[in-house]
This record gives structure tokens, C-alpha cells and sequence, in this order.
């Protein structure tokens, strides 16, 4: 089964409660979706780390809007962090991500109204077995060698943990792979432990 390309949209669908219908309420989903798009233009050379923060090397094109989108927001900027950058436009992160997965006809959105009166977007999956596809990845990640785990697959894991996605990673599931999960975040440095940085700091409200 194909699944959406980028970690962005593969994090939105990893985060959709189908038994719900809905994105669960509670989730760090914007900052997970920040967090894949950084990983994203890291993995693919649009990003290094200079001590400690992102920095663009050689500009050229994502072909990707959401991350041509985060790499302009960088470029126009001086330097954060990668934790910076996390906690920054985190609503946006999510309004752009659903819309292209909608574009790209992963998603259904449909206006909506609680109780008639707040708007709402809806978000249905069109077809469940990319989602499945994702949560397969996700236990690929987790019990094969660690040599032949895919990177993107790696850096998935990495942010589902940071962000503690427990629809996908539950407390059981991330204690029975601990050590699993802290080889996966290292390959994905420095995304998965700014994503832990970032949200600690939320918590406690320095964002």
C-alpha cells in the first residue's frame, strides 16, 4: 500500500483515531508535524546543524509545499533552534499538512459545527490501509535489525515517542522497547530530543 511521502503527512494519519473518526484532542500534533517537516529537510540536505541550530547550507527546491514553506520561514529568519523552531506556527503546521493531504486525496475534509454553533473541519481517512501501512513501518522499526531500518521510518518513530503519540506508542509498548526507541531518536538527531526539549518547555509555559 502506498503511503504519503512525507513524514508530515505520515504523522497527521498515524495520529487519526479511526475508532474516533478524529485526530485525537490532547495530541502534540503540531509540534510532531513541525518536528517531521525539520526532520524531512534534514534528512534530505536542505538543513545542518550548527551547533545546535538549523542553518541552510545550499538552497534548493523541497518540490514539497509544507516544507518549501518551513524553509523560506527559515531563510528569512536569523538562527534558532531546532526547539525553536518546533513551537513556532504549530497551528498553521496542521492546517497546511490536512489540506495537503486532502490535495493529494488521503483525506476528506468537510465543514463542520459543534453543536452547531463553533466550526470545525472534519477529517475522514479515505482509505484505512495507508494508516495501516504506517503502523506496520512503526513495528518494522521496533523489532528488525537495526541496520535495515529505514531512515524516514527511524525519524517516524523517533518523533511518535518525543511527542508521546499514545494512540500508536502507548506506556507498555514504550517501555517494552526502551532501548529500541532511544537508538531510533539518536539516529534521527537533533530532531527527536528538540521535539522532547520543545514540549517539556511548553508544559511548564516558556513557550
Amino acid at each position: 500500500m502506498a503511503v504519503p511521502h512525507s513524514l508530515p503527512q505520515r504523522i497527521f494519519l498515524l495520529a487519526y483515531n479511526p475508532d474516533k473518526g478524529r485526530v485525537g484532542l490532547g495530541t502534540y500534533l503540531g509540534a510532531m508535524l513541525r518536528a517531521a517537516a525539520l526532520a524531512d529537510l534534514y534528512r534530505g540536505g536542505h538543513l545542518t546543524d550548527e551547533r545546535g541550530r538549523a542553518a541552510i547550507d545550499v538552497r534548493h527546491p523541497c518540490r514539497d509545499p509544507v516544507l518549501d514553506a518551513l524553509l523560506e520561514e527559515i531563510a528569512g529568519s536569523k538562527p534558532h533552534t531546532w526547539q525553536s523552531w518546533i513551537g513556532h506556527r504549530q497551528h498553521a503546521a496542521v492546517r497546511a499538512v490536512r489540506q495537503q493531504l486532502n490535495d493529494g486525496g488521503w483525506v476528506h475534509l468537510q465543514p463542520h459545527r459543534i453543536l452547531g454553533l463553533f466550526p470545525t473541519t472534519k477529517v475522514t481517512i479515505r482509505d484505512p490501509r495507508a494508516r495501516k501501512e504506517l503502523l506496520d513501518r512503526v513495528n518494522t522499526a521496533l523489532h528488525q535489525p537495526i541496520g535495515t531500518i529505514d531512515p524516514a521510518d527511524a525519524a517516524l518513530v523517533a518523533i511518535i515517542a518525543a511527542g508521546d503519540l499514545r494512540l500508536v506508542l502507548d506506556r507498555k509498548a514504550k517501555r517494552a522497547n526502551k532501548q529500541r526507541i532511544q537508538e531510533l531518536t539518536e539516529l534521527s538527531e537533533p530532531i527527536g530530543p528538540a521535539l522532547q526539549k520543545s514540549i517539556q518547555a511548553a508544559a511548564i509555559g516558556e513557550i
